[in-house]
Protein backbone atom coordinates (compact mmCIF):
# COMPACT_ATOMS: atom_id res chain seq x y z
CA UNK A 1 0.00 0.00 0.00
CA UNK A 2 0.91 3.24 -0.74
CA UNK A 3 1.98 5.87 1.43
CA UNK A 4 -0.86 8.17 0.25
CA UNK A 5 -3.44 4.96 0.23
CA UNK A 6 -1.95 4.37 4.19
CA UNK A 7 -3.07 7.96 4.80
CA UNK A 8 -6.46 7.68 3.98
CA UNK A 9 -7.35 4.40 5.30
CA UNK A 10 -6.31 4.99 8.90
CA UNK A 11 -9.06 8.48 8.29
CA UNK A 12 -12.09 9.06 10.24
CA UNK A 13 -15.03 7.06 9.50
CA UNK A 14 -17.38 9.91 9.70
CA UNK A 15 -17.25 13.38 10.67
CA UNK A 16 -17.49 16.84 9.80
CA UNK A 17 -15.17 19.28 8.11
CA UNK A 18 -15.54 22.84 7.78
CA UNK A 19 -14.88 25.25 4.86
CA UNK A 20 -12.17 27.65 6.09
CA UNK A 21 -13.45 30.39 3.80
CA UNK A 22 -16.85 30.75 5.34
CA UNK A 23 -17.35 28.21 7.73
CA UNK A 24 -19.73 25.90 6.37
CA UNK A 25 -19.68 22.35 7.52
CA UNK A 26 -19.76 19.06 5.06
CA UNK A 27 -20.66 16.10 6.56
CA UNK A 28 -18.84 13.01 5.60
CA UNK A 29 -18.61 8.73 5.69
CA UNK A 30 -15.69 6.89 4.81
CA UNK A 31 -15.19 2.76 4.67
CA UNK A 32 -12.97 0.70 3.01
CA UNK A 33 -8.95 1.11 3.29
CA UNK A 34 -7.12 1.55 0.17
CA UNK A 35 -6.54 4.46 -2.13
CA UNK A 36 -9.09 7.49 -1.44
CA UNK A 37 -12.25 7.90 -3.39
CA UNK A 38 -14.27 10.76 -3.50
CA UNK A 39 -17.76 10.51 -4.56
CA UNK A 40 -20.42 13.36 -4.55
CA UNK A 41 -24.06 13.51 -5.61
CA UNK A 42 -26.41 15.33 -7.27
CA UNK A 43 -28.67 18.34 -6.70
CA UNK A 44 -31.31 17.47 -4.15
CA UNK A 45 -30.15 13.93 -3.75
CA UNK A 46 -26.98 12.89 -0.19
CA UNK A 47 -24.33 10.53 0.29
CA UNK A 48 -26.83 7.97 1.30
CA UNK A 49 -27.38 7.37 -2.33
CA UNK A 50 -24.09 5.78 -2.93
CA UNK A 51 -24.83 3.35 -0.04
CA UNK A 52 -28.24 2.75 -0.89
CA UNK A 53 -27.65 1.98 -4.63
CA UNK A 54 -24.61 -0.40 -3.79
CA UNK A 55 -21.67 2.23 -4.60
CA UNK A 56 -19.72 1.93 -1.37
CA UNK A 57 -20.23 -1.59 -0.99
CA UNK A 58 -18.21 -2.61 -4.11
CA UNK A 59 -16.12 0.23 -4.54
CA UNK A 60 -14.85 -0.10 -0.72
CA UNK A 61 -13.22 -3.40 -1.35
CA UNK A 62 -10.56 -1.90 -2.81
CA UNK A 63 -10.70 1.82 -2.12
CA UNK A 64 -11.12 4.26 0.93
CA UNK A 65 -14.69 5.37 -0.46
CA UNK A 66 -15.45 8.93 0.76
CA UNK A 67 -19.18 10.38 0.91
CA UNK A 68 -20.14 13.73 1.19
CA UNK A 69 -23.28 15.66 1.66
CA UNK A 70 -22.91 19.19 -0.58
CA UNK A 71 -23.73 22.45 0.94
CA UNK A 72 -27.64 22.59 1.41
CA UNK A 73 -28.54 18.89 0.66
CA UNK A 74 -28.16 16.45 3.63
CA UNK A 75 -26.57 16.91 6.98
CA UNK A 76 -24.10 19.62 5.77
CA UNK A 77 -24.88 23.40 6.45
CA UNK A 78 -28.14 24.62 4.42
CA UNK A 79 -27.38 28.09 3.70
CA UNK A 80 -30.34 30.21 2.72
CA UNK A 81 -28.41 32.79 0.47
CA UNK A 82 -27.71 32.31 -3.23
CA UNK A 83 -24.57 33.71 -2.90
CA UNK A 84 -23.01 30.68 -0.50
CA UNK A 85 -23.72 28.20 -3.66
CA UNK A 86 -20.85 29.34 -5.93
CA UNK A 87 -18.83 26.90 -7.77
CA UNK A 88 -15.58 27.83 -6.09
CA UNK A 89 -17.34 27.53 -2.67
CA UNK A 90 -18.70 23.89 -3.40
CA UNK A 91 -14.99 22.77 -4.98
CA UNK A 92 -13.69 24.51 -1.13
CA UNK A 93 -15.69 21.82 0.46
CA UNK A 94 -14.69 19.12 -1.34
CA UNK A 95 -11.28 19.77 -0.58
CA UNK A 96 -11.82 20.81 2.88
CA UNK A 97 -13.58 16.80 3.05
CA UNK A 98 -10.21 15.30 1.67
CA UNK A 99 -8.14 17.22 4.28
CA UNK A 100 -10.11 16.30 7.24
CA UNK A 101 -10.04 12.52 6.34
CA UNK A 102 -5.73 13.21 5.77
CA UNK A 103 -6.20 12.36 1.68
CA UNK A 104 -3.85 14.46 -0.10
CA UNK A 105 -4.90 13.17 -3.27
CA UNK A 106 -8.29 10.88 -4.24
CA UNK A 107 -9.95 9.62 -7.23
CA UNK A 108 -13.17 11.33 -7.64
CA UNK A 109 -16.31 9.99 -9.08
CA UNK A 110 -19.43 12.65 -9.66
CA UNK A 111 -22.70 12.52 -10.70
CA UNK A 112 -24.32 15.31 -12.12
CA UNK A 113 -23.84 18.51 -10.26
CA UNK A 114 -21.09 16.36 -8.56
CA UNK A 115 -19.55 15.34 -11.97
CA UNK A 116 -19.43 19.42 -12.65
CA UNK A 117 -17.83 19.93 -9.31
CA UNK A 118 -15.66 17.32 -10.71
CA UNK A 119 -14.75 19.37 -14.07
CA UNK A 120 -13.77 22.68 -11.45
CA UNK A 121 -11.48 20.57 -9.33
CA UNK A 122 -9.67 18.93 -12.40
CA UNK A 123 -9.32 22.61 -13.81
CA UNK A 124 -8.71 24.76 -10.55
CA UNK A 125 -6.37 22.06 -8.20
CA UNK A 126 -5.62 18.74 -10.40
CA UNK A 127 -2.91 18.25 -7.70
CA UNK A 128 -5.83 16.78 -5.05
CA UNK A 129 -7.06 14.31 -7.54
CA UNK A 130 -5.81 11.10 -9.37
CA UNK A 131 -8.64 10.07 -11.52
CA UNK A 132 -12.09 12.07 -12.61
CA UNK A 133 -14.96 10.15 -13.51
CA UNK A 134 -18.29 12.16 -14.56
CA UNK A 135 -21.44 10.37 -14.44
CA UNK A 136 -24.04 11.95 -16.35
CA UNK A 137 -22.35 15.62 -15.86
CA UNK A 138 -21.48 18.69 -18.04
CA UNK A 139 -18.65 21.61 -17.65
CA UNK A 140 -21.82 24.01 -18.70
CA UNK A 141 -24.99 24.60 -17.41
CA UNK A 142 -27.56 26.43 -19.55
CA UNK A 143 -30.40 28.41 -18.24
CA UNK A 144 -33.14 27.06 -17.79
CA UNK A 145 -32.09 23.34 -17.87
CA UNK A 146 -32.74 22.74 -14.12
CA UNK A 147 -36.85 23.27 -15.12
CA UNK A 148 -35.77 20.94 -17.97
CA UNK A 149 -34.65 18.23 -15.37
CA UNK A 150 -37.15 18.18 -12.83
CA UNK A 151 -39.98 20.29 -13.95
CA UNK A 152 -40.37 24.01 -14.99
CA UNK A 153 -42.42 24.74 -12.07
CA UNK A 154 -40.22 24.00 -9.55
CA UNK A 155 -39.19 26.97 -7.72
CA UNK A 156 -42.94 27.67 -7.04
CA UNK A 157 -43.66 24.06 -6.03
CA UNK A 158 -40.82 24.83 -3.00
CA UNK A 159 -41.73 28.05 -2.44
CA UNK A 160 -45.47 27.43 -1.89
CA UNK A 161 -45.18 23.29 -0.49
CA UNK A 162 -41.76 22.88 0.34
CA UNK A 163 -39.95 19.79 -0.40
CA UNK A 164 -42.98 17.76 -0.90
CA UNK A 165 -44.22 20.12 -3.42
CA UNK A 166 -41.16 19.50 -5.30
CA UNK A 167 -41.09 15.52 -4.96
CA UNK A 168 -44.72 15.80 -6.35
CA UNK A 169 -43.70 17.94 -9.34
CA UNK A 170 -41.47 15.62 -10.40
CA UNK A 171 -43.28 12.32 -9.97
CA UNK A 172 -46.15 14.06 -12.12
CA UNK A 173 -43.65 14.91 -14.75
CA UNK A 174 -42.12 11.46 -14.49
CA UNK A 175 -45.62 9.82 -14.82
CA UNK A 176 -44.90 7.59 -11.92
CA UNK A 177 -42.93 7.19 -8.30
CA UNK A 178 -39.75 7.75 -7.62
CA UNK A 179 -38.00 4.99 -6.05
CA UNK A 180 -37.72 4.89 -2.17
CA UNK A 181 -33.64 6.47 -1.85
CA UNK A 182 -34.40 9.14 -3.89
CA UNK A 183 -37.31 10.28 -2.59
CA UNK A 184 -36.46 10.01 0.91
CA UNK A 185 -33.15 12.27 -0.21
CA UNK A 186 -35.33 14.88 -1.11
CA UNK A 187 -38.22 14.86 1.16
CA UNK A 188 -34.72 15.80 3.41
CA UNK A 189 -33.90 18.62 2.40
CA UNK A 190 -34.38 22.39 3.54
CA UNK A 191 -36.82 24.33 0.86
CA UNK A 192 -35.04 27.79 1.22
CA UNK A 193 -31.61 26.02 1.47
CA UNK A 194 -32.43 24.18 -2.31
CA UNK A 195 -33.83 27.07 -3.92
CA UNK A 196 -31.28 29.19 -3.60
CA UNK A 197 -28.86 26.46 -4.61
CA UNK A 198 -30.71 26.15 -7.64
CA UNK A 199 -30.63 29.71 -8.37
CA UNK A 200 -27.11 30.18 -7.98
CA UNK A 201 -26.43 27.12 -10.21
CA UNK A 202 -28.32 28.02 -13.52
CA UNK A 203 -26.45 31.43 -13.02
CA UNK A 204 -23.13 29.80 -12.95
CA UNK A 205 -20.58 30.28 -15.79
CA UNK A 206 -19.38 27.25 -17.56
CA UNK A 207 -15.98 26.53 -17.40
CA UNK A 208 -13.89 27.11 -20.32
CA UNK A 209 -13.79 24.83 -23.23
CA UNK A 210 -9.89 25.48 -23.48
CA UNK A 211 -9.54 24.89 -19.52
CA UNK A 212 -11.68 21.40 -20.20
CA UNK A 213 -8.35 20.62 -23.09
CA UNK A 214 -5.92 21.80 -20.37
CA UNK A 215 -7.12 18.66 -17.80
CA UNK A 216 -4.45 16.19 -17.39
CA UNK A 217 -6.40 13.93 -14.62
CA UNK A 218 -7.52 10.38 -15.90
CA UNK A 219 -10.98 10.80 -17.04
CA UNK A 220 -13.86 8.81 -17.87
CA UNK A 221 -17.46 10.50 -19.06
CA UNK A 222 -19.99 8.07 -18.99
CA UNK A 223 -23.98 9.37 -19.84
CA UNK A 224 -26.73 7.42 -20.90
CA UNK A 225 -28.33 7.74 -24.77
CA UNK A 226 -31.49 9.26 -23.21
CA UNK A 227 -29.66 11.80 -21.43
CA UNK A 228 -29.13 14.31 -24.84
CA UNK A 229 -27.62 16.79 -23.45
CA UNK A 230 -25.13 15.31 -21.01
CA UNK A 231 -24.42 12.60 -23.44
CA UNK A 232 -23.20 15.02 -26.06
CA UNK A 233 -21.11 17.30 -23.30
CA UNK A 234 -19.52 14.01 -22.27
CA UNK A 235 -18.46 13.68 -26.08
CA UNK A 236 -17.51 16.37 -25.99
CA UNK A 237 -15.49 16.63 -23.34
CA UNK A 238 -13.91 13.49 -24.34
CA UNK A 239 -12.51 15.23 -27.47
CA UNK A 240 -11.13 17.67 -25.75
CA UNK A 241 -9.25 16.53 -22.81
CA UNK A 242 -6.18 13.95 -24.34
CA UNK A 243 -6.40 10.36 -23.12
CA UNK A 244 -10.26 10.54 -22.26
CA UNK A 245 -13.21 8.12 -22.71
CA UNK A 246 -16.75 8.57 -23.19
CA UNK A 247 -18.64 5.29 -22.27
CA UNK A 248 -22.28 5.63 -22.83
CA UNK A 249 -25.21 3.90 -21.21
CA UNK A 250 -27.92 2.53 -23.64
CA UNK A 251 -31.46 3.86 -22.70
CA UNK A 252 -30.34 5.25 -19.46
CA UNK A 253 -31.77 8.85 -18.55
CA UNK A 254 -30.51 11.38 -16.08
CA UNK A 255 -32.37 10.07 -13.22
CA UNK A 256 -31.81 6.61 -13.79
CA UNK A 257 -28.15 6.97 -14.67
CA UNK A 258 -26.78 5.44 -11.18
CA UNK A 259 -28.81 2.33 -11.22
CA UNK A 260 -28.51 -0.36 -11.36
CA UNK A 261 -24.96 -0.16 -10.50
CA UNK A 262 -23.42 -3.27 -12.62
CA UNK A 263 -23.21 -1.74 -15.64
CA UNK A 264 -21.31 1.63 -14.54
CA UNK A 265 -19.66 -0.27 -12.00
CA UNK A 266 -18.30 -2.63 -14.86
CA UNK A 267 -16.14 0.52 -16.01
CA UNK A 268 -15.71 2.47 -13.67
CA UNK A 269 -13.19 -0.53 -11.74
CA UNK A 270 -11.06 -1.01 -14.16
CA UNK A 271 -11.08 2.82 -15.25
CA UNK A 272 -9.57 3.09 -11.38
CA UNK A 273 -7.12 0.43 -11.31
CA UNK A 274 -5.99 1.41 -14.69
CA UNK A 275 -5.36 5.27 -13.42
CA UNK A 276 -3.73 4.03 -9.78
CA UNK A 277 -0.97 2.09 -11.96
CA UNK A 278 -0.38 5.27 -14.35
CA UNK A 279 0.08 6.92 -11.10
CA UNK A 280 2.77 4.26 -10.14
CA UNK A 281 5.05 5.07 -13.20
Amino acid sequence: MSEQSAASSTGPSSGTAVNPHDGVRLAFAAAGSGEPLLLVHGSALSKAIWRGFGYTKVLSERYRVITMDLRGHGRSDKPQEDSAYGMESLAADAVAVLDAVGAPRAHYMGYSVGARLGFALATRTPERLLSFTSLAGTYRIPHGSIGELFFPEYQAALAANGMEGFVDGWEARIGKPLDPMTRAAFLANDAGALAAYFRRTEASEPVAEAAVAAITVPTLLMAGTADERRLQDSRRAAELIAGARCLELPGRNHGNTLVPAAEVLAAVVPFLAEASAAQQH
